[in-house]
Protein backbone atom coordinates (compact mmCIF):
# COMPACT_ATOMS: atom_id res chain seq x y z
CA UNK A 1 0.00 0.00 0.00
CA UNK A 2 1.35 3.41 -0.98
CA UNK A 3 0.66 6.62 0.90
CA UNK A 4 0.96 9.95 -0.91
CA UNK A 5 0.99 13.09 1.20
CA UNK A 6 0.39 16.63 0.08
CA UNK A 7 -0.37 20.07 1.46
CA UNK A 8 2.78 21.01 3.30
CA UNK A 9 4.53 24.31 2.78
CA UNK A 10 5.65 27.59 4.30
CA UNK A 11 3.17 29.65 6.28
CA UNK A 12 3.34 32.53 8.72
CA UNK A 13 2.47 32.02 12.36
CA UNK A 14 -1.27 32.20 12.82
CA UNK A 15 -1.92 30.78 9.38
CA UNK A 16 -3.46 27.49 8.26
CA UNK A 17 -2.54 24.48 6.20
CA UNK A 18 -4.40 21.31 5.27
CA UNK A 19 -2.48 18.08 4.84
CA UNK A 20 -3.82 15.14 2.86
CA UNK A 21 -2.68 11.53 2.70
CA UNK A 22 -4.17 9.16 0.15
CA UNK A 23 -3.71 5.40 0.36
CA UNK A 24 -3.71 3.21 -2.72
CA UNK A 25 -2.97 -0.38 -3.62
CA UNK A 26 -4.25 -3.72 -2.40
CA UNK A 27 -6.58 -2.53 0.37
CA UNK A 28 -9.28 -4.62 1.99
CA UNK A 29 -9.79 -2.36 4.97
CA UNK A 30 -8.17 0.59 6.70
CA UNK A 31 -8.23 0.84 10.45
CA UNK A 32 -6.49 3.63 12.36
CA UNK A 33 -4.99 6.56 10.48
CA UNK A 34 -2.49 8.87 12.12
CA UNK A 35 -0.33 11.93 11.62
CA UNK A 36 3.12 12.14 13.17
CA UNK A 37 5.64 14.94 13.00
CA UNK A 38 9.36 15.23 13.52
CA UNK A 39 10.98 18.54 14.30
CA UNK A 40 14.70 19.06 13.70
CA UNK A 41 16.71 17.35 16.41
CA UNK A 42 13.65 15.82 18.03
CA UNK A 43 11.99 12.44 18.05
CA UNK A 44 8.98 11.72 15.93
CA UNK A 45 5.76 12.33 17.87
CA UNK A 46 2.16 11.35 17.35
CA UNK A 47 0.10 14.44 16.56
CA UNK A 48 -3.37 13.05 15.88
CA UNK A 49 -5.14 9.77 15.24
CA UNK A 50 -8.55 8.68 14.00
CA UNK A 51 -10.09 5.24 14.23
CA UNK A 52 -12.21 3.52 11.60
CA UNK A 53 -15.31 4.60 13.51
CA UNK A 54 -14.20 8.23 13.63
CA UNK A 55 -12.93 8.55 17.18
CA UNK A 56 -10.08 11.02 17.41
CA UNK A 57 -7.29 11.93 19.78
CA UNK A 58 -4.63 14.63 19.74
CA UNK A 59 -1.40 15.53 21.44
CA UNK A 60 -2.08 18.27 23.99
CA UNK A 61 -0.09 20.91 22.12
CA UNK A 62 -2.44 20.87 19.10
CA UNK A 63 -5.81 20.43 20.79
CA UNK A 64 -8.23 23.09 19.66
CA UNK A 65 -6.06 24.01 16.66
CA UNK A 66 -5.75 20.83 14.57
CA UNK A 67 -8.51 18.59 13.27
CA UNK A 68 -8.01 15.11 11.86
CA UNK A 69 -10.63 13.64 9.56
CA UNK A 70 -10.95 10.86 7.00
CA UNK A 71 -12.83 10.04 3.84
CA UNK A 72 -13.24 6.28 3.78
CA UNK A 73 -14.51 6.26 0.21
CA UNK A 74 -11.25 7.86 -0.91
CA UNK A 75 -8.96 6.07 1.59
CA UNK A 76 -7.72 9.50 2.58
CA UNK A 77 -6.89 11.15 5.88
CA UNK A 78 -6.65 14.90 6.40
CA UNK A 79 -5.10 17.17 8.97
CA UNK A 80 -6.49 20.69 9.14
CA UNK A 81 -4.01 22.87 10.98
CA UNK A 82 -5.12 26.30 12.16
CA UNK A 83 -3.44 28.95 14.30
CA UNK A 84 -0.08 27.50 13.39
CA UNK A 85 2.86 28.21 15.67
CA UNK A 86 6.57 28.11 14.96
CA UNK A 87 6.76 25.05 17.20
CA UNK A 88 4.60 23.18 14.66
CA UNK A 89 7.47 23.23 12.18
CA UNK A 90 8.64 19.79 11.10
CA UNK A 91 8.17 16.94 8.69
CA UNK A 92 4.68 15.47 8.93
CA UNK A 93 4.16 11.79 8.21
CA UNK A 94 0.95 9.87 7.80
CA UNK A 95 0.68 6.33 9.09
CA UNK A 96 -2.08 3.89 8.23
CA UNK A 97 -3.02 0.50 9.66
CA UNK A 98 -4.56 -1.59 6.93
CA UNK A 99 -5.30 -5.07 5.78
CA UNK A 100 -4.89 -6.33 2.25
CA UNK A 101 -6.94 -9.14 0.79
CA UNK A 102 -5.76 -12.39 2.31
CA UNK A 103 -3.06 -10.89 4.49
CA UNK A 104 -2.43 -10.03 8.12
CA UNK A 105 -2.85 -6.45 9.39
CA UNK A 106 0.02 -4.22 8.37
CA UNK A 107 1.09 -0.60 8.72
CA UNK A 108 2.41 1.83 6.13
CA UNK A 109 4.15 5.21 6.26
CA UNK A 110 4.06 8.16 3.94
CA UNK A 111 7.20 9.86 2.64
CA UNK A 112 6.66 12.97 4.75
CA UNK A 113 5.74 16.53 3.90
CA UNK A 114 7.54 19.58 5.23
CA UNK A 115 5.63 22.17 7.23
CA UNK A 116 7.49 25.36 8.06
CA UNK A 117 5.91 28.07 10.19
CA UNK A 118 7.71 31.41 10.20
CA UNK A 119 7.41 34.06 12.91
Amino acid sequence: VQLVESGGGLVQAGGSLRLSCAASGNIFSINAMRWYRQAPGKQRELVAAITSSGSTNYVDSVKGRFTISRDNAKNTVYLQMNSLETEDTGVYYCNVDYQSWGSIPLTSWGQGTQVTVSS
